[in-house]
């Protein structure tokens, strides 16, 4: 491991515990948003990765959405936070439970605006409830449909059926956004080269209607994004 690379993860653990630490304790909506955003800025400001959103202006300001997205890297979440800068959106991030008992991540995790998904949980019942209360609250939901990270070489690993189901159990519009660079790339590229600045670009897709039943989810969200 090379001394930037040491250097870089060091940084971010602090930012991330710093900005985790901010979190804690009561804060309006808007604030923990604000947080969010300030701290995927400062952190990918300092990967020298900037965000080029497409089609921003397809999504309604204020309207709670599910958004959902690709996911291929750690610093994905960074930039669907960009995208939706300016928006008005709350969102809340589906998380899963290594990530609330994370070293790196826990504390930022568990302050940052997140409903806990536990998989061994013997019910579901309790996930759900509390996803429809933050709706009802005017909250979005940010899930990454496939579930983890896709590390194979297709565009999209299967999507699994839970995105689907937070939408029509809260009637919610569904949010395509598609980070088309593969950000784990970009990502080895920042930590390769220090004065290389990059770009990340990211789609919005056209809204999919939660009672859409003519395909599956991940069909209609590749049909948004003419993927393969």
């Amino acid at each position: 491991m090379t001394l930037h690379r040491i250097k870089t993860a060091l940084y971010a653990l602090y930012l991330t515990n710093k900005f985790g630490f901010k979190l804690r304790g009561e804060h309006s909506a808007n604030d923990v948003t604000k947080l969010r955003l300030e701290y995927a800025e400062t952190l990918l400001s300092h990967l020298k990765i900037s965000i080029n959103v497409e089609g921003a202006d397809k999504i309604n300001k204020g309207q709670p959405y599910l958004i959902v997205s690709n996911h291929r890297s750690i610093i994905d979440p960074l930039i669907v936070e960009m995208a939706l800068k300016k928006t008005g959106i709350n969102g809340l991030w589906v998380a899963k439970k290594e990530l609330y008992n994370s070293f790196f991540f826990g504390m930022f995790t568990r302050n940052a605006g997140t409903v806990l998904l536990d998989r061994e949980a013997k019910t579901m019942n309790g996930f759900f409830t509390e996803i429809k209360k933050r709706v009802k609250s005017g909250y979005s939901i940010c899930v990454f449909a496939e579930g983890t990270r896709n590390k194979t070489t297709e565009t999209l690993a299967e999507f699994k059926e839970g995105a689907q189901i937070i939408a029509m159990k809260n009637r919610l519009p569904i949010l395509p956004v598609y980070i088309e660079t593969n950000a784990n790339e970009a990502l080895e590229s920042s930590l390769q080269n220090t004065d290389r600045d990059l770009t990340a670009s990211i789609i919005v897709g056209d809204v999919i209607d939660y009672k859409d039943r003519s395909d599956t989810l991940q069909a209609l969200y590749k049909s948004r994004f003419d993927l393969d």
